[in-house]
This record gives structure tokens, C-alpha cells and sequence, in this order.
């Protein structure tokens, strides 16, 4: 965490320090930015869009998106926009929480995550207003309808692609294991998350949003490079 956030856990956060969401950037000038972006972006990249489609449906058929609940602003539900990774119903065959290796993931599922191409489609939800380029990853309702005190202002910001949560937690997978990974998410991660949460609601600006992205095009083309091209043989050795 940066030096000026000084709490370690989500109770001992101070409510009154979180003021950053209350800023004229959060509440108007960001909802026009994503929304401009977001169309530039959805038209650049519709022959990519286009050819992550046929793939999803050649591999494992339709429905091309996973449309599911999330919280949203101010706490109001709505269905978020991915590609889809898991095979069909995948929600009624797990939990919330992807393990490491998850025999649900289809092959071209694994790809999408790996390179985070699965998240292009969120740029219609940001079009519609649900979400926002930078903000707290959506969560589960089941998650969300529990939050209290501090953490209820994580829904006074739109959800986004990426946040400091997201950046800390970006190979989440590997962290929760290959077995009860609910029971460890939220034993162990779910917490830790939503402190982060809290602190982009509190800090939450034109320079964060900026230093964010940064962080996360970094992540991602770190975590794609070491997808496609080193692979671990079976006894340990890493070759490219």
C-alpha cells in the first residue's frame, strides 16, 4: 500500500478520511471519460472482439458472455459483461471463486484469462453506465449485501476492470489453491480486498485512475508474457 494510507484492516479504518469518492472527478468528469474511451475502444477492437467470439463458440458454443449478478453503484445489482471462460452453467457446478486449475475453464477460457482478453467485453458495461475503467472489481451480491461501515463505500464508486485490489490480486487463482477456494477467499482474501476497495473510494482521482492503469497494463503484460511463453516442465524448470 502507499505510504499515505495508513490503516491495516477494514475496522480500523477512519470513515471520515474517506472523502476522495465525494470529488468532482468521481461524480461527473470520470463517467464522461469512460464513456468516450470506452466507445473508442469498442470500435477499435471489434475485429478482436469479433474473433474472441467465434472462438468461445467453435470451443464450447453459446452464450459468447457471462452475464451474471454483481453489486453495483450505490448498491444497486446489475449483470456484468465477460467473455465467457467456463463452461455452460459453470455457476451451478462451483463456487464464486475460480480455483487453480479449474477444471471449469475451457480452453479458450484459459487463454482469456491468462491474457485478460476476457475483460474487453466489460467496455459495454461501462457504455451502459455500469462500470467504470478504474474502480473495485465487481463483486458477488453475496459478498456485497454484507458489507458494513467503511466498507459500505465501496459502492459510492462505480465498479471497474482494475483497482488496487485487482493489481494486488491479479494471479488470485494461484492464492486460493486448488481446493475450498471460497472458504480461503473469504477467510483470507476477501478482507485484505475490500480494505483495498476502501482505499480507491478514499483517494479516488484523475492521477490515481492514471497511476492505476499504468500498474495494471504492466501487470497484464507481465502475466501474459509469462503464459505464452515460459512453461514450467514437469520438473520444475522453467524453459521458454
Amino acid at each position: 500500500m502507499s505510504r499515505e494510507w495508513k490503516f491495516n484492516s477494514v475496522e480500523e479504518v477512519d470513515i471520515n478520511s474517506i472523502t476522495g469518492y465525494k470529488g468532482f472527478y468521481n461524480r461527473f468528469f470520470k463517467r464522461i471519460l469512460d464513456l468516450l474511451l470506452a466507445i473508442i475502444f469498442l470500435v477499435a477492437l471489434l475485429p478482436v472482439i469479433l474473433i474472441i467470439a467465434i472462438a468461445i463458440v467453435i470451443d464450447s458454443g453459446f452464450p459468447v458472455f457471462y452475464r451474471a449478478q454483481r453489486g453495483g453503484y450505490k448498491n444497486k445489482p446489475f449483470r456484468i459483461f465477460k467473455f465467457r471462460t467456463m463452461v455452460k452453467n459453470a455457476d451451478k457446478i462451483g463456487g464464486g471463486t475460480t480455483a487453480l486449475n479449474d477444471s471449469r475453464i475451457t480452453k479458450v477460457g484459459n487463454f482469456l484469462r491468462k491474457t485478460k482478453l476476457d475483460e474487453v467485453a466489460n467496455l459495454l458495461s461501462i457504455i451502459k453506465g455500469d462500470m467504470s475503467f478504474i474502480g473495485p472489481r465487481p463483486e458477488l451480491l453475496q459478498y456485497t449485501d454484507e458489507y458494513e461501515g467503511a466498507e459500505k463505500y465501496i459502492l459510492e464508486v462505480r465498479p471497474g476492470i482494475t483497482d488496487y485490489s485487482s493489481i494486488e490480486f491479479i494471479n488470485l487463482d494461484e492464492i486460493v489453491g486448488a481446493e475450498n477456494a471460497d472458504e480461503y477467499y473469504e477467510k483470507y482474501v476477501l478482507k485484505k480486498k475490500n480494505l483495498l476497495r476502501i482505499k480507491y473510494a478514499a483517494t479516488v482521482s484523475f492521477s490515481t485512475d492514471l497511476k492505476l492503469f499504468w500498474l495494471t497494463v504492466w501487470g497484464v503484460v507481465k502475466k501474459a508474457f509469462n503464459f505464452i511463453f515460459v512453461r514450467k516442465d514437469k520438473d520444475g524448470i522453467l524453459n521458454s
